[in-house]
């Protein structure tokens, strides 16, 4: 059975524009480039794991758009230089790039909210180097090295766009967190620095900061084996005014606005919270 593309949240025209989207085989930036692809762009999906970036590849093309997966491993600067080579041969330089590529690993968290000194309870001291290290690369060295490798197809070029992907946990670090927390807070800050360095040349640098979403990365702490919301999912409810957690089609239109010259073109350095008003609750 053919799947539809989703809808785009308004009308976009991206025609033969060429998006690379790191990550592409994950539930966010698959979204991300299926949405994008019907707006008439060429959809680079870029992951470690080739096969999921395939199968989203291959649902893209069979409804009639343009894409091609590419497995890319973004800790390899070497491998995304070869992988460029690549897309120029297949599409053409790059017009916009999503650095989708993040994520969080047990290794580089805490088993308790609060310090304890009972026994076979991971605290912060237990937290090996290897462990925090592979956090930060995976999110901070995975978005620095693509832009190096991409973003060099956008200078002298109009309409140039990279959106790099922070958290929540970025403007507030999340108990257990402390590797992803940081990791995040440095994609923030970069994505700043990122915009001024190149204002210059008009390619505009901004960042969404998804709240809380269910996912494969965190639906074991998030949900039950029976499918309930865990006592930590209550509590990040209690914490979201809106009272729910956010559906992965809510992040398109915020996307959408930002890669949109036409609507966005002096929005640069934005880092947009799109959290049902988690970071602007007290908590009172």
């Amino acid at each position: 059975m053919l799947m539809s593309l989703p809808e785009l949240p308004f009308s976009a025209d991206f025609t033969d524009k060429v998006i690379i989207v790191t990550g592409a085989g994950g539930v966010m930036c698959s979204y991300f480039s299926k949405m994008l692809a019907r707006t008439g762009a060429k959809i680079a999906l870029l992951d470690i794991n080739e096969q999921q970036a395939l199968s989203y590849a291959e649902e893209i093309v069979e409804n009639g758009c343009t894409a091609k997966a590419y497995r890319a491993n973004v800790l390899d600067k070497r491998d995304l230089e070869q992988v460029h080579c690549r897309i120029l041969e297949d599409f053409g330089p790059c017009d916009i790039l999503i650095n989708g590529a993040g994520g969080n690993h047990p290794k580089g968290n805490t088993e308790e909210e609060y310090y304890s000194a009972e026994e076979d309870v991971k605290t912060f001291y237990d937290i090996e180097q290897s462990g925090f290290q592979f956090v930060l690369d995976l999110n901070f060295i995975g978005t620095l090295l693509p832009t190096q490798v991409f973003s060099r197809d956008m200078i002298e070029k109009e309409g140039c766009s990279i959106i790099n992907i922070s958290s929540m946990n970025a403007f507030k670090p999340l108990t257990k967190l402390p590797a992803y927390s940081a990791a995040k807070a440095a994609v923030t800050n970069f994505t700043e620095w990122l915009a001024v360095y190149f204002s210059k040349e008009g390619i505009r640098v901004n960042a969404l900061a998804p709240g809380f979403f269910i996912t494969g990365q965190n639906e074991k702490n998030l949900l039950d084996d029976s499918g309930n919301y865990t006592p930590r999912a209550y509590k990040i409810l209690s914490n979201t005014p809106l009272g729910r957690f956010g559906r992965i089609e809510e992040l398109g239109g915020t996307l959408l606005y930002l890669l949109s010259p036409g609507v966005s073109s002096f929005v640069t350095g934005a880092v947009i919270p799109i959290d049902g008003g988690f970071n602007a609750y007290s908590g009172v």
